[in-house]
């Protein structure tokens, strides 16, 4: 049965259940004179503005008991118990233990929608990144879609999946392999980021790979027979330096960090025999992070011939740079503007000032994603991962920001499932781009 022109798009037909669409002319992300399914958005504001006292109280919990990765057991058990207490089944790994994935179906076939809750701290700043604030703002987004897609009779499944160890180690890599976002259509999550509040941004991050270089020597007395001994010191030194001069020839968004943790000695009349080095090297994209390792390793490699040591190298998971799906950002950005009065900037291919890293970028290489920011409001300087934003991500007006992208996702979640043309345009995109990075 064809539907007519006169029911409002974004609602269901009272005839046949379905969804109408926009018309190809109107494009996401674009100024629209109509809201798609605005009864929708309004009863997935209501529900998260319901329950933000409950929400407020695990944010309140999780910044005061900061966990480290892999280790947010508190963190983890009040959230499964919140979800298991609303009459979810929420599914748990052994081999990931403070992970989980909950889910909700509404009727029959249907799309695929997830999000992200981070909740993992800092070493002695805490929650100095607003993980505690992440944690709920993906638990009110499943909650307030997984209502209207109820009362809107919006078929389809939404998936909460709680995501340890972002600060280090990749729990998202992890999930990934456990097969946590195998099902995924597409996905978003949001990201506190320095003041003022009302505003927000959606840009790349850089690709991460940790390296840990360890050069064994030979132990010698330095004043008696130093020609006995093989200096580790030196290895890490000469590597050190040959780091420092190839620096010129990197891209000015390349950034290469290194640290000298074990060993150098402990008496200088002993030739050392062991030292350890730890490194990062971030790059726009996982291919030129590619290039430039393989010239860090010719600096590390080149080092131990030198001095005759023996070498080490220990790779941790790379992290993929960020690709956000522009469709999903547009929306994203739409929805803020129109709900909130909220300008949401974005760019897509210039890493050149951003300097931070995520484990959700790999996610946007399984499925079309979207990671936007979201300000709260922090002193000048407070920047993330300083104990200046650590008090911030504690405050009523974090919350009450984190509450609007909450919704903002949530809606963005409710159209991919309730509109097929915007669905299929999202995946469009998102196909084309990962052409694109191949």
């Amino acid at each position: 049965m064809a539907q007519s022109s006169l029911i409002p798009k974004g609602e269901p037909c009272s005839s046949c259940g379905r969804i109408q669409p926009f018309s190809a002319g109107e494009k996401a992300g674009l100024p629209r004179k109509e809201v798609f399914n605005d009864k929708a958005r309004t009863t997935i504001k209501s529900t998260i503005e319901t329950l933000s006292s409950e929400l407020t109280e695990i944010s309140h919990y999780i910044h005061s008991n900061p966990e480290l990765a892999y280790k947010e057991v508190r963190a983890h058990a009040k959230l499964m118990k919140y979800l298991e207490d609303k009459g979810f089944t929420v599914q748990s790994y052994q081999s990931l233990s403070t992970a989980f994935r909950v889910e909700y179906q509404h009727g029959e076939g249907g799309r695929t929608f997830g999000f992200n809750s981070e909740y993992d701290a800092l070493p002695d700043i805490g929650h100095a990144c607003g993980h505690n604030l992440i944690a709920v703002a993906g638990l009110a987004a499943f909650l307030g879609l997984k209502e209207a897609m109820i009362k809107h009779n919006i078929p389809g499944k939404v998936v909460l999946i709680g995501t340890p160890a972002e600060e280090s180690g990749g729990g998202k890599i992890d999930l990934i392999n456990l097969g946590a976002y195998k099902d995924l259509d597409a996905c978003m999550m949001v990201h506190p980021f320095k003041g003022p509040s009302k505003t927000g941004h959606v840009g790349p991050s850089l690709a991460l790979q940790s390296i840990k270089v360890e050069y064994y020597g030979k132990s010698a007395h330095a004043g008696v027979a130093p020609w006995e001994g093989i200096n580790a010191l030196d290895a890490a030194t000469l590597a050190y330096t040959s780091v420092g001069v190839m620096r010129q020839q990197f891209k000015p968004e390349v950034r290469v960090h290194g640290v000298i943790t074990h060993g150098g000695g402990t008496a200088p009349n002993v030739i050392p025999q062991y030292t350890q080095m730890n490194w990062n090297i971030r790059a726009p994209t996982s291919k030129e992070l590619d290039i430039v390792r393989d010239k860090m390793m010719n600096c590390f490699e080149g080092a131990a011939k030198q001095t005759g040591c023996k070498i080490i190298v220990t790779q941790d998971h790379q992290l993929q740079d960020l690709r956000n799906d522009k469709l999903l950002t547009d929306e994203y950005a739409s929805t803020m503007s129109e709900s909130f009065g909220i300008n949401v900037t974005s760019g897509y291919d210039n890493a050149s000032n951003i300097g931070g890293s995520t484990d959700f970028g790999i996610v946007t290489y399984v499925c079309p994603s979207s990671h936007p920011m979201y300000g709260i409001p922090t002193i000048p300087g407070g920047l993330n991962h300083t104990a200046e934003f650590t008090a911030v991500a504690k405050g009523e007006e974090a919350h009450e920001e984190t509450w609007k992208a909450a919704i903002g996702i949530a809606s963005v979640g409710m159209r991919f499932l309730g509109d097929n043309k915007f669905a299929e345009e999202v995946t469009k995109w998102w196909k084309d781009d990962m052409a694109k990075s191949s």
